[in-house]
């Protein structure tokens, strides 16, 4: 296992190469304000993260990536196009899998840049190839933007389209919700008795918990316009369920996906935008015609990505977390940005995972 001061020479070499790449040095605070991390995430985070409290700066939390404090610190004044870099530690919980480490060193490249999307994602990207040749690693590259851009196409609902899209991220609730909006899993006798109800259930019995009389009548008013909307359509599910099926190399994947895209046709656009980010990775020397698209790649740890995705895997150690990941996360500055907004892509990369690698290379 490689050391403390191993670890900080390989970071300090990798951050200086994004560097030279163009990348400003900048070292955000350890602690976080929690209630934007909490906005962000949900109370999941509670389960990921280390919180503290206090007295003048209420809840905060152990820096648990870099993305977040780096796009806060650009969208309240940075200059604009810009580039970021940064290494140091960050902190996570791992009472799941106490095998893994709950401080290690992140370093990371940010790009915040409006002029070619595609050529930045492009340009992220081949910098970590570059970043990590040599390695026997496994790439996995995606697009979360296609899967968003299917669920804004299905006739149904704004309302179920608003709940598949907060849960694209949780694949097994995506399905159960999916199952049930197309009419596949019967309705529980619970809900079949609530929905059988007329008028407002709330008024004559007390109130008990947080939650207000107008909060409940509303919530059963959603579920009864819900039992009414008429199911999502066979010819879509079956869509959908190619798409998120889909994994080939690049150019057969947009084969495949434009084929789907008959029946779903408010992915082109996403399509596009792929083929245009094929076409900035081929003229910065990666071979697209080997580089693996999985359409549900990204699904289950990029919750704040909404484009491109990518990450590095070492294929001989599955134990090992990713070597590196990244993304774009346009959604992300509109939300912190307080009205405004940039297009942003970048990634993480852990040194700590590399020295392990080139170790046992060696023996």
């Amino acid at each position: 296992m490689p050391n403390r001061s191993q670890i900080e020479a390989r970071a300090a070499l990798l951050r200086q190469r994004f560097e030279v790449a163009g990348g400003v040095v900048v070292d955000p605070p350890l602690l976080q304000n929690a209630n934007t991390l909490l906005d962000l995430y949900g109370e999941d985070i509670r389960a990921r993260a280390y919180v503290t409290s206090d007295a003048l700066r209420g809840e905060q939390m152990l820096r648990p990536d870099y993305t977040l404090p780096v796009v806060e610190m650009h969208m309240k004044g940075g200059a604009e196009p810009a580039r970021y870099t940064y290494a140091g530690e960050v902190f996570r919980r791992q009472e799941h899998d106490p095998d893994r480490a709950n401080e290690f060193v992140q370093v990371g490249y940010e790009v915040f840049d409006r002029t070619d999307p595609a050529d930045a994602d492009a340009e992220v990207f081949a910098l970590f190839h570059l970043q990590l040749r040599g390695l026997e690693l496994r790439v996995a590259t995606g697009d979360i933007g296609i899967l968003m851009a299917a669920v804004e196409g299905l006739k149904t609902t704004e309302v179920r389209k608003a709940a598949l899209r907060r849960h694209i991220w949780r694949p097994r609730r995506f399905r159960a919700l999916l199952d049930r909006f197309a009419g596949r899993t019967p309705i529980s006798e619970s809900r079949k008795k609530l929905l059988s109800t007329s008028g407002p259930l709330t008024g004559s019995a007390p109130e008990i918990g947080k939650r207000r009389a107008a909060e409940i009548d509303t919530r059963i008013e959603t579920l009864r316009g819900d039992a009414a909307a008429p199911p999502i359509a066979e010819h879509e599910m079956a869509a959908l369920e190619a798409l998120l099926a889909v994994r080939e190399t690049i150019p057969y994947a947009l084969e495949q996906m434009r084929d789907i895209a008959v029946d779903l046709p408010s992915i082109l656009p996403a399509l596009d935008r792929l083929e245009a980010r094929a076409s900035a990775l081929r003229a910065r020397g990666i071979d697209v015609d080997r580089l693996d698209f999985e359409a549900a790649y990204g699904r289950t740890s990029m919750e704040y990505y909404d484009g491109f995705v990518f990450g590095f895997y070492a294929e001989r150690r599955p134990d090992l977390p990713p070597i590196a990941t990244g993304g774009r996360y346009d959604a992300l500055t509109r939300l912190l940005g307080q009205g405004d907004e940039i297009p942003a892509v970048g990634g993480v990369i852990r040194p700590d995972l590399i020295l392990t690698l080139e170790g046992e290379a060696r023996t």
